[in-house]
């Protein structure tokens, strides 16, 4: 969950939440520009202050504070996934379960700072809401094993990376679809696509630590592609298909991309890889539901 799904799910409860921030483009750019200069630990005093001075007020209407816990809960989730694999890794620490070794250190740099990156997230959203953040989501709330779905997620790399897979592929998609709702408002469309790139980047280098991991057999292309069933699911993991559900469409703007003006080189494959589909908040929380435990579940 990011900005971009922020303010989307934001607008479901209030369409005027453009209206709001919109007369204040001048402050929007300014927000973007120093976004540019500052730490992302500061982000979230600065996204807080965004959503004040849109509200005109210290404390957010309770329907944007519903959809803002959303997006925290799965930031939560997204952390501890990865923070317990780092944890795990720390010398002295009192985590036992993380068994695998990572392949070199570039590997579990490259973990860490997407875990950061999450942390992140989770303070930004705090900031955001204040007093009115949800309780956290603890480690011992979740369960990335899944029920005993990915048992080895902790002691096997290849199982972890898997399920980063997934994560990281989740995200994007989430993110996908939103650029047209910010139309109205240029400044914070400029921000969410340079969010965007960076979540697409964090999916691209996880693909290709797979790849590296497995020694170039089977590549793992750094971008979603068509899958050896003939679906859009190329993590071989079949129990993850949520994530990849309507991905292998190839019908865009009502036109069927295979074949397209009798060029008989675009194949279903490249079809499918040349767009990405967006999930919804339903379908995202049904997949994050699989790492929290009963009880805990969104």
């Amino acid at each position: 969950m990011n900005i971009v799904n922020i303010l989307e799910e934001i607008e479901k409860v209030d369409g005027e939440i453009y209206e709001r921030l919109n007369p204040r483009r001048a402050a929007m750019k300014s927000f973007f520009n120093v976004g540019k200069k500052i730490s992302l630990a500061a982000v979230p005093l600065a996204l807080g202050s965004m959503f004040q001075k849109a509200y005109g007020q210290t404390t957010l209407p309770a329907a944007v504070v519903d959809v803002l816990n959303f997006a925290l809960s799965l930031e939560y989730l997204e952390y501890h996934f990865y923070n317990h694999c780092i944890v795990g890794k720390t010398p002295g620490s009192a985590v036992t379960d993380v068994t695998f070794a990572f392949p070199n250190a570039a590997s579990q740099a490259a973990i860490t700072t997407i875990r950061d990156h999450e942390k992140a997230h989770v303070d930004l959203l705090v900031g955001a809401l204040g007093s009115s953040a949800r309780a956290p989501i603890a480690y011992a709330d979740t369960d990335f094993r899944a029920g005993g779905t990915f048992s080895t997620v902790y002691s096997d790399y290849g199982t972890f990376l898997a399920v980063a897979q997934g994560f990281e592929d989740t995200g994007v998609r989430a993110y996908k679809g939103q650029a047209g709702n910010l139309l109205v408002s240029p400044s914070v469309l400029q921000i969410a696509l340079q969010i965007h790139s960076v979540e697409a980047r964090h999916a691209s280098h996880i693909r290709q630590m797979r790849t590296a991991a497995s020694g170039g057999t089977p590549v793992f292309k750094p971008w979603v592609s068509l899958g050896a069933s003939g679906q859009a699911n190329d993590s071989g993991v079949p129990q993850v298909d949520a994530v990849y559900a309507g991905e292998d469409l190839t019908v865009q703007a009502g036109a069927n991309i295979i074949g397209l003006g009798g060029n008989a080189g675009i194949t279903k494959a490249i079809a499918v890889e040349s767009f990405d589909e967006p999930l919804d908040k339903a379908s995202v929380a049904t997949i994050a539901n699989l790492f929290l435990r009963d009880g805990k579940k969104l």
